[in-house]
């Protein structure tokens, strides 16, 4: 289970890279195997297209089993909202004794993050926006707690074209809890062509372009600009 990092191969990994080299068949989500072309020349490539996950960890594990050696692809970490934990549970449902191994990548929140600045300097939480399988009323209650408890956020899979709602509830949410000059972060495609970095607020964020590709960072209370980057001070001395 091999993690490429956001997208551009200056964000890959050296074992990434080699592991890939290493295998003969390569499956993935088209779009991430996309990113990975020049590393894939002369393998045989199996791509699907989004809520596919289920299969691609089966056909993993089935090749594998039959002696292949595979490379399933996640873009940024495979443990981060990436293909790591399903590919265990699978291989334990199925009672798969396999050689697995985990290949850490950069993950996208981080990526983001070093593109605007230190904003998770301190504490901060992941949450995905997406109720394909975790229900809203549950985001709702994470969004809820680490608001209040004062956390930095990154937001995956922040809004689509047909999925708005969330996450201006979600902005509604963090405004009884922050002052609406807190900073936010979006951060989309980085690492690719497509790259976009907009340093915003909490009040004026949901004003510009957000969509699946896009990270979404919003400070806590002591988050600030910093000679334009976003920093969350860590409570070093200066």
């Amino acid at each position: 289970m091999v993690g490429i990092g956001p997208g551009g191969p200056l964000d890959r990994t050296r074992r990434a890279e080699d592991t890939i080299a290493r295998c003969s068949a390569i499956i993935g989500y088209s779009r991430y195997l996309a990113l990975i072309h020049d590393l894939t020349e002369g393998k045989e490539i199996i791509s699907s297209g989004m809520t596919k996950e289920v299969e691609r960890c089966t056909t993993a594990l089935d090749r594998a089993r039959r002696g292949d050696r595979v490379a399933l692809i996640s873009s940024g970490d495979p443990g981060v909202y990436g293909m790591a934990g399903l590919a265990l549970e699978l291989a334990q449902t199925l009672g798969m004794t396999l050689p697995i191994e985990i290949v850490p990548g950069v993950a996208a929140a981080n990526a983001a993050a070093a593109r605007l600045g230190a904003p998770l300097m301190c504490d901060y939480a992941t949450i995905s926006m997406s109720d394909l399988l975790v229900p809203w009323d549950v985001i709702r209650k994470r969004v809820e707690a680490v608001a209040k408890a004062d956390f930095v956020v990154a937001i995956y899979n922040p809004q689509s074209a047909t999925r708005k709602k969330q996450l201006i509830e979600t902005a509604a949410i963090f405004r009884k809890y922050r002052s609406g000059a807190t900073p936010v972060g979006i951060g989309t495609a980085v690492g690719t062509n497509d790259e976009k970095v907009v340093l915003t607020d909490l009040d004026h964020f949901l004003e510009h372009e957000i969509n699946m590709r896009s990270i979404v960072i919003i400070g806590n209370s002591s988050s600030k600009v910093s000679g334009g980057w976003f920093v969350t001070p860590r409570g070093y001395k200066v």
